[in-house]
């Protein structure tokens, strides 16, 4: 028995076919860091009895990160006396670039995020200084900058007295992945 032709059945097929092409061509979060000249650095082992990224079925939660400059010392400072706001912001990126480099060495490819979930973003600051989420932002913005609507997440932007080693930031994520 030969089925009618079914109107519509070519566009439908398209439909479903046009998303999983779309996210084929979406450029990798590899590529999209490198379209922005950054890298990825060398994962550092942990200075304490702890591991740096545990997975739980589709989740990966990672440690605190701290930020490491060029010469692979911990760029230090408290905001609101030593450091300011522009600084901070910018060890929050250097602190998101350790945590993604972490998140690839767990899962191979960052490509795999599903989503990041969670940012908790610790700065160390003066008792009158306010704009910890300004700080950061330089974490969520390279986030939604490499991994777009996937990038979005909750947030906590805290400040504290003080971080292990003098940090101006330590910056700890939870990511679902594939």
């Amino acid at each position: 028995m030969k089925l009618p032709p079914t109107p519509g059945l070519g566009l439908l097929v398209l439909a479903l076919l046009t998303p999983l092409r779309a996210a084929e061509a979406l450029p990798r979060p590899e590529a999209k860091l490198a379209a922005l000249g950054l890298t990825l650095p060398a994962t550092t082992p942990p200075v304490a009895n702890y591991v740096p990224t545990v997975r739980t079925g589709n989740l990966v939660f990672l440690s605190g990160h701290l930020p490491y400059d060029a010469e692979g010392k911990v760029i230090t400072g408290k905001v609101g006396r030593d450091a300011d706001e522009k600084m901070a912001n910018a060890a929050a990126r250097t602190t998101t670039l350790a945590l993604l480099a972490s998140l690839k060495k767990e899962i191979g490819e960052l490509s795999k995020v599903k989503r990041i979930v969670k940012v908790s973003g610790f700065v160390n600051s003066t008792d009158d200084f306010k704009a910890q989420p300004a700080v950061i932002n330089g974490c969520s913005d390279l986030l939604v900058a490499v991994f777009g609507d996937r990038g979005k997440h909750a947030r906590a932007a805290l400040g504290l007295a003080a971080l292990p080693r003098g940090a101006v930031v330590e910056i700890e994520m939870i990511v679902e992945v594939d």
